[in-house]
């Protein structure tokens, strides 16, 4: 009786084993599926969105300009951005857009062109600062760009163009000035010594044959007319 009772034991648990072998389980049942909606929701209400928009904007000196600007965002707290606001994604857009104009509205046209990255940053500040209580994170800021009237592109082309070509002239002024100056220190050491000067015209007779055969005539040295003049006087 004492063998017998232990192979009865084995045998009941392997058919038991086969038992639930041969029947799984085909589904989650009610609470799996409660979880796996609970699971989904938190999942997607915490994913990090992006907002776009494009808005015009008058700045400082009075220029309107179309600005695209990208937030980037997540829901930090699905409580807080459920209980304290209705629609925190559209919330989040409009605070975006009027903190856009509010920033760049302080801005010249010149430094909303070149600070960038400094309004990026100050916006990412007061958006963060500003949706804490609504559960959101404002990952980050971008300014993608910055788009001018057509007559005002022309203008400035115009303007950028007047300008180089102010500073050609000036440029153009400080050479003739320089080499007017040169020019005078060269005459002083000339006429310090006359015989400088017809070293300077075989000089200036050798440069200009090498560039192209031609005839030239060398005028005489007027030491030597006057020489002549004198002797038959």
């Amino acid at each position: 009786m004492s063998d017998k009772r232990p192979v009865a034991t084995d045998t009941k648990s392997r058919r038991l084993q086969d038992s639930f072998n041969d029947n799984p389980s085909k589904g989650l049942g009610f609470c799996g599926w409660i979880l796996v909606v609970v699971s989904f929701f938190f999942t997607v209400i915490t994913f990090p969105f992006s907002v776009w928009m494009c808005i015009k904007i008058l700045t400082k000196d009075s220029v309107t300009v179309s600005v695209d600007g990208v937030v980037y965002y997540r829901v930090q707290n699905a409580t807080l951005a459920v209980a304290n606001i209705t629609n925190a994604d559209s919330a989040t857009r409009l605070l975006a857009q009027t903190t856009l104009r509010n920033v760049l509205g302080t801005k010249n046209l010149s430094q909303i062109l070149s600070d960038r990255e400094e309004i990026a940053h100050n916006m990412q500040a007061t958006l963060d600062d500003a949706t804490d209580d609504w559960g959101i994170k404002v990952e980050r800021v971008e300014i993608k760009d910055v788009k001018l009237p057509v007559q005002l592109q022309r203008a400035m082309a115009a303007e950028a163009e007047a300008s180089r070509e102010a500073r050609a002239k000036v440029i153009a002024a400080e050479g003739e000035m320089n080499a007017s100056r040169a020019l005078k220190e060269a005459s002083m050491v000339i006429t310090e010594s006359p015989a400088a000067l017809q070293l300077r015209y075989l000089q200036t007779l050798t440069t200009i044959a090498a560039e192209k055969n031609s005839t030239i005539v060398f005028p005489l040295p007027i030491d030597m007319l006057q020489s002549i003049v004198g002797a038959k006087h």
